[in-house]
């Protein structure tokens, strides 16, 4: 396939996704790549297939003693630069190509070895730096386009519709639309209804929720974007990560941060807060797959140059 918005940064990972000494298995661009950490923080990041007889790498185990990846069909050793470990010796010239990562804090990022086009935004490890970190919520392969899925989160009318039972959203009014470059921001004002007991005691995310909620969103195009919001309990951000696996396919995770008002907060709210994200990626996700094929649209909506401009980047990029 031919590389999608080449020399974007991609966070394809946080250190929490990857454990210690364990594959994990990233597909980027229609290529599937393997990563793994050690016990000392290094990460490093191979082509999955195995240069012998084609093994996926991901299914095989790390030698923690060497550093290297070890192949499941025949326990050939591979180390971070696709180096051939065998007899105890190893070889001069690489025989799988590795993946160039950046690894900033706790965040995994790259350029799928392309040239860089824009930074890396520092605004995650910024947060990370401000915030407690709360967890990873809604990490999906969603059935779709990287652009469609991008323009569901540029999106200001859906609330209303896709989320109305989660957040009992009524009313959403975009107030600010600032844009310079690859960076957007929009402020937003979401009117929540009247809650009976039984609808808070079911979903308990509605107590953090204010009457009123306001929020901002902030975007650093084509990598994340980021919803700052005070809630009931203190502010929380939820930075959005996403990036193309295929033509077709298009993986998204959430990192939860939040600043409680009380520690005791954090494990009592934490559980309905990432299960509250799940759920909003999932109907997310039904809504970008059940459309039938995009055609010109007969009615426009308000707030819908948020979407114009991410689709202006997208082409212009």
């Amino acid at each position: 396939m031919n590389t999608i918005l080449p020399g974007a940064p991609w966070l394809i990972a946080h250190r929490s996704m990857l454990g210690i000494n364990k594959p994990y298995k990233v597909t980027l661009n229609g290529q599937d790549y393997v990563l793994w950490q050690n016990d000392r923080g290094e990460v490093f990041g191979l082509d999955n297939v195995c240069p012998h007889m084609q093994a996926p790498l991901s299914n095989g185990w790390i030698c923690q003693e060497r550093d290297t990846i070890t192949c499941p069909f025949h326990a050939l050793e591979f180390d971070g630069e696709g180096r051939l470990h065998r007899e105890g010796k190893r070889d001069t010239q690489p025989l799988s190509r590795s993946l160039k990562l950046t690894v900033i804090g706790d965040f995994i990022w790259t350029y799928d070895n392309c040239e860089p086009r824009v930074p890396i935004p520092d605004i995650v490890q910024n947060i990370a730096a401000e915030y407690d970190f709360i967890g990873i919520a809604g990490e999906k392969t969603i059935r779709s386009d990287f652009l469609s899925t991008w323009l569901i989160n540029s999106d200001f009318n859906h609330q209303n519709g896709t989320h109305r039972e989660l957040f009992q959203i009524v009313q959403n009014q975009m107030t600010e639309f600032d844009k310079d470059g690859y960076w957007y921001q929009v402020k937003q004002e979401s009117t929540r209804a009247n809650n009976s007991l039984g609808e808070i005691f079911s979903n308990p995310v509605l107590l953090t929720l204010p009457k009123i909620l306001k929020s901002t969103v902030e975007y650093f195009f084509p990598s994340v974007l980021v919803l700052y919001a005070e809630s009931g309990i203190g502010p929380f951000a939820q930075v959005v990560v996403q990036y193309p696996q295929q033509n077709d396919r298009t993986k998204i995770y959430e990192l939860i941060f939040g600043k409680f008002k009380f520690a005791g907060m954090k494990p009592l709210f934490r559980q309905s807060m990432l299960k509250a994200i799940d759920v909003v990626v999932e109907q997310d996700s039904m809504a970008i797959e059940t459309r039938y094929p995009s055609q010109l649209a007969k009615i426009k909506l308000p707030n819908e140059e948020v979407m114009a401009y991410a689709e202006k980047l997208y082409k212009e990029w």
